[in-house]
């Protein structure tokens, strides 16, 4: 499958959807192999793939500019490396609800924004060189702040820590670089 833009995301979105219940995994699953403060780092052998993933540390919803309360899944900012798929460092968002379609997903760190787009529960970059400038800039910063529109027309921001990013997805990088 690719996106509009010809990202192609067959496997890594079927892996990502494979992802979807990470939030009950961190405290479920025998993958979770470490924690560095706010992100969690998972290891998968079969297929072989290592991932950095936090949830938000807070959400407001709004519609017609009025604060309102919305039922969501999973909300999970994660970053994510598949040797056997060459993708490496790879962000993806999910806001716990199908999104408006063709909208997009503002990301703010710092003042320095970022554009996600978006198909279904997912969100992630255009393009790898994207990719990359995302996570340099998570690296530096102290939060993201992630905006989006759900398909009902609800304006969700949720905010993430960046703390203990860096050392995540640099052990999740390790892992799955052998």
């Amino acid at each position: 499958m690719t996106t509009g833009l010809g990202r192609t995301i067959g496997a890594g979105l079927i892996g990502l959807a494979c992802m979807a219940g990470v939030a009950m995994a961190q405290e479920e699953s025998t993958s979770r192999v470490d924690a560095m403060t706010d992100w969690s780092v998972f290891e998968e052998q079969n297929p072989r793939e290592c991932w950095a993933v936090t949830t938000y540390k807070e959400s407001v919803n709004t519609k017609d500019g009025r604060v309102v309360a919305v039922t969501r899944g999973d909300i999970l900012l994660m970053v994510f490396y598949r040797p056997g798929d060459n993708v490496s460092g790879q962000v993806a968002f999910t806001g716990g609800y199908p999104f408006a379609n063709g909208s997009t997903v503002n990301v703010d760190i710092g003042g320095t924004e970022f554009e996600l787009y978006t198909e279904g529960e997912w969100a992630w970059p255009p393009t790898a060189q994207d990719d990359a400038k995302l996570v340099t800039a998570m690296k530096r910063g102290a939060n993201a702040v992630l905006t989006a529109v759900s398909s009902r027309g609800t304006t969700t921001k949720d905010t993430f820590s960046l703390l203990g990013f860096t050392a995540a997805i640099e052990d999740a990088e390790r892992r799955c670089s052998s």
